[in-house]
């Protein structure tokens, strides 16, 4: 009986031996001795959305290959638009202001009258005076910029529109006023400061210290109005704003203040072909240092790299052409019909203008990398990159909220005629607003009222028996409802932000929401 057990467990090893070898040789994949699995292989020929591609025996032949690099440009030419956009948008603010006259960082440009729909500006607001310049660091070096006390919310962004400090209100200063150094990324010297500045004491006296990544910076600032009126503000501004070179601070130029209102000129940049060479200006402008290898190697694939001409070839233009447009059609869906979770409500058109949270764009505290699509959601639609934007300041500061479609998730069609109800107890300790833009320039809506927007503060509003106010927009005002009308323009398309100034808890906590947008039949 041993021996026969034996003899069988023999059998049995034996026949598993020969079935594993036969099992290789039965499937042992052809031009190989063994078999390769098949997930590292590729095919002779693969269908995919830029058209067939063919191998021989895994190499592209020329067409496949022309295609794939082809293919390469357009790629990056798309991420270069989407991840560009912060950069060019800067850059087009500073054009803007040197083709009105501010062409030192003592130029200011003062929206006195405030901002009304003849410049071309980002979702710019009604509600504030603007005061904006341009430093340049590389010309100027350390830079002072003195801040009048009782100054609102006030931001120096990078060249990459990235935070650099805040000044005012959500400043260090407090909104008390203060001395701000703002230091070039080349600068050598015993100051290191943190993003966000630090008091520091320089050649005896006392300054708000801060450090750029970038030559040019954009400084933007908003003064409050009093009883309605900008006459506070433009006095604040004009008296007690002071820009100069830390080097001339014993003779400091004199303050020119530009006005920008009524004036009509552009600060938004392209979206055709032209946004390349915005970029590449930035680029070839800006320290290599302002950013990482991988997305300074990203933009140079394309042709844009330091030091170097932009000069494409007639085939590569093309494809950038081409990749421009796909890129702003991305951007455009990103913005107008964003992701789920930008919405604020549930089943509802009201979306959030900053999302995530960060204002470095860091999705689920980095956990996620950084939220490309949120930034681009951003800065397609607006400016200005400071942390007051995303962090919650209850009676304090601004909070956002837009929408570009009506109830039923149609876009906003300028030939209509929608109401609006805001609800009473508007959780905004200073007053709210709402704007009406202009889906193509971002900017306000170009019609027959210089201002498209409603203010509580400014604007005497009929307001209803329960409290809300029932706000209207169409080509024409309907019957009786002329106090609470903006116009709209027949053939366009329109989009809208609330403005909360001073938001309270309920707006945090979302107890209450604005009506949804319904079409008056």
């Amino acid at each position: 009986m041993r021996v026969l057990k034996e003899s069988l467990g023999g059998a049995v090893a034996l026949s598993l031996v020969l079935g594993i070898a036969l099992h290789a040789v039965a499937e042992k994949t052809p031009g190989y001795n063994n078999e390769i699995p098949k997930s590292i292989l590729t095919p002779d020929r693969v269908e995919t959305p830029i058209g067939d591609l063919n191998f021989f025996d895994g190499m592209p032949n020329e067409a496949t290959v022309r295609k794939v690099y082809d293919n390469l440009i357009f790629m990056r030419g798309v991420e270069a638009f989407l991840s560009g956009i912060p950069a060019t948008s800067i850059e087009a603010i500073r054009l803007g202001c040197v083709e009105i006259g501010a062409k030192r960082a003592s130029d200011v440009v003062i929206f006195d009258k405030l901002m009304d729909s003849n410049p071309l500006f980002l979702t710019g607001n009604t509600d504030t005076v603007y005061a904006s310049a341009i430093l340049e660091l590389d010309r100027d070096g350390p830079t002072v910029v003195v801040i009048p006390a009782g100054c609102g919310p006030g931001t120096v962004d990078d060249a990459w529109q990235r935070f650099v400090v805040d000044m005012g209100a959500p400043g260090l200063d407090k909104g008390k006023g203060g001395k701000y150094l703002i230091l070039p990324p080349d600068y050598e010297g015993p100051l290191d400061p943190p993003v966000g500045g630090e008091f520091a004491e320089v050649d005896g006296e006392k300054y708000i210290v801060a450090r750029s990544t970038s030559f040019v910076n954009w400084l933007i600032l908003r003064g409050f109005l009093v009883d309605g009126k900008p006459e506070a503000a433009n006095a604040m501004f004009r008296n007690g704003l002071k820009i100069y070179s830390l080097k001339d601070k014993q003779n400091p130029p004199r303050m020119k203040f530009i006005s920008g209102s009524e004036v009509p000129f552009n600060t938004i940049h392209a979206n055709d072909f032209q946004f390349y060479e915005e970029l590449h200006r930035v680029i070839d402008r800006e320290p290599v240092s302002m950013l990482d290898p991988e997305l300074r190697g990203m933009i140079a694939s394309i042709g844009i790299q330091k030091g170097k001409p932009f000069e494409p070839d007639a085939r590569t233009k093309a494809l950038l052409t081409k990749a421009v447009s796909v890129g702003n059609a991305t951007a455009r869906a990103i913005f107008f019909r964003p992701m789920k979770e930008a919405f604020l409500y549930e089943d509802s058109g009201w979306f959030a203008a900053f999302v995530g949270g960060s204002h470095e764009w860091l999705k689920d505290k980095g956990l996620g990398g950084r939220y490309l699509d949120a930034r681009t959601l951003c800065f397609y639609m607006g400016t200005v990159n400071t942390p007051a934007m995303v962090n919650k300041m209850v009676g304090a500061g601004s909070q956002y909220a837009i929408i570009a479609v009506d109830k039923n998730s149609d876009y906003l069609d300028g030939s209509m005629t929608y109401k609006l109800n805001i609800p009473a107890k508007v959780p905004a300790k200073d007053f709210w607003s709402v704007v009406v833009y202009d889906p193509q320039t971002r900017s306000q809506l170009q019609t027959d009222q210089p201002f498209p927007a409603k203010n509580n503060k400014r604007h005497k509003l009929d307001i209803n028996e329960d409290g809300s106010v029932d706000l209207y927009f169409g080509p024409k005002a309907p019957v009786g409802k002329e106090a609470n009308w903006i116009q709209t323009v027949p053939g366009k398309g329109w989009f809208t932000c609330l403005r909360l100034y001073g938001p309270l808890e309920p707006w945090f906590d979302k107890s209450w929401r604005p009506g949804e947008i319904e079409l008056v039949k």
